[in-house]
């Protein structure tokens, strides 16, 4: 059984409510107009205010349905989001939006936005991120009132730092939950194998239903979309990740414009160095990224990069030795695994880095030119 759980798209019985008022005369014109609002907190560094950051916030947090998921059990599935500006674009997780992984994700047949106020309209998917779980999707605007959130950055953010999510944990909607960053930099699953780096780490309450909505700074700025939950019970337990906000504002940029994202490629399978493993297989190095596996004919191999050979046991882990350490990208430091995924995401497809390693305990260097990330992550 899985240690995490998605925070969103529990199954549920959805009883979809139309939108429809009242009935207008024929020869009525009835003019619909979108009102955009647009409120801030008079001096940000005022404290962490968890009612003022509701007050101001809130409405901007939506409850999504989704439903008529094609060969998928249940009736839908049930998340949040948040707005992100007056065109009637919202942010939220892939998989509410979405059913299966890998090659078998397929999106939801229908999509319905509720907002706070109490209007529910149809909404048109633009797109999914299933690397970094994440989805545009968009609503006409006319006729309802908007509050865009603001995107902030994940950049000097510490652990401590207090945090506020707002969303709709078993379809409680708008609820708020506060706590800290219980830590920056975690590595999460995504729905195609690979892993999604950079994660939030939190200890606010996120629970199922709390997927797509937002973790919110002290001055009310996203830091990142409410995704998972580690979990042995298939409730909240105080550990929570939210996909970082410089990650979604990547992915909304290429939905928007292309409708679907490509990601760089290299085809290898790492593991983390530390001193005492850099010694005992004399590596050469303290730190980065041990190359276990490469995939076949993928960049890492038409580079030359060398993958581990013959098994060998070391504090209980099992290790391929010989393989190549990778100690920089493009002059990026490489500490660990985590490390080269994030390296990764400055780069396109097509791009060609210079990749120093570690090899047979000497330095070198190789040029790759990357690929494109498959939808599912090869075996290894």
């Amino acid at each position: 059984m899985r240690g995490w759980a998605a925070a969103g798209a529990a199954a549920v019985a959805l009883a979809v409510a139309g939108c429809g008022g009242g009935h207008a005369a024929p020869t009525r014109t009835v003019q619909q107009t979108t009102r955009v609002e647009v409120v801030r907190a008079a001096g940000a560094a005022q404290g962490f205010d968890p009612a003022g950051i509701y007050r101001r916030e809130s409405p901007g947090v939506v409850t999504i349905l989704a439903t008529g998921f094609q060969n998928a059990r249940g009736g839908g599935g049930l998340g949040s989001g948040f707005v992100i500006d007056g065109d009637g674009e919202i942010a939220t997780n892939a998989h509410v939006v979405t059913t299966g992984e890998g090659r078998s994700i397929r999106p939801a047949g229908e999509l319905y936005v509720r907002f706070g106020d109490g209007n529910q309209v149809a909404a048109h998917l633009v797109g999914f991120d299933p690397f970094s779980d994440v989805a545009l999707i968009r609503v006409e605007p006319g006729g309802l009132t908007l509050h865009p959130l603001a995107l902030g950055s994940t950049e000097g953010v510490q652990v401590g730092a207090p945090v506020a999510a707002i969303g709709s944990p078993f379809g409680e909607e708008r609820s708020l939950s506060v706590g800290v960053i219980s830590a920056t930099g975690r590595s999460i699953q995504s729905l195609t194998g690979f892993q999604t780096s950079g994660a939030l780490q939190t200890d606010a309450a996120i629970n199922s239903g709390n997927s797509g909505g937002p973790l919110l700074d002290a001055r009310g700025r996203v830091l990142g979309i409410n995704s998972q939950i580690r979990t042995t019970s298939g409730e909240g337990s105080g550990v929570g990740f939210a996909v970082p906000v410089d990650v979604v504002r990547r992915s909304l940029g290429q939905l928007r414009e292309t409708g679907h994202v490509r990601y760089a490629y290299l085809g290898v399978s790492t593991g983390i160095v530390y001193p005492q493993l850099g010694e005992h297989f004399h590596l050469g190095t303290d730190h980065g990224a041990w190359i276990q596996d490469v995939v076949a004919g993928g960049p890492a191999a038409q580079a030359g990069l060398r993958p581990g050979g013959d098994r060998e046991t070391f504090q209980d882990a099992p290790w391929r030795t010989g393989g190549d350490v990778i100690t920089r990208i493009d002059g990026r430091d490489i500490r660990d695994d985590a490390d080269v995924s994030a390296a990764l995401l400055a780069h396109q497809p097509g791009d060609t880095v210079a990749i120093e390693v570690r090899r047979d305990g000497r330095a070198r260097t190789v040029r790759a030119k990357l690929g494109t990330r498959p939808l599912q992550s090869p075996e290894g």
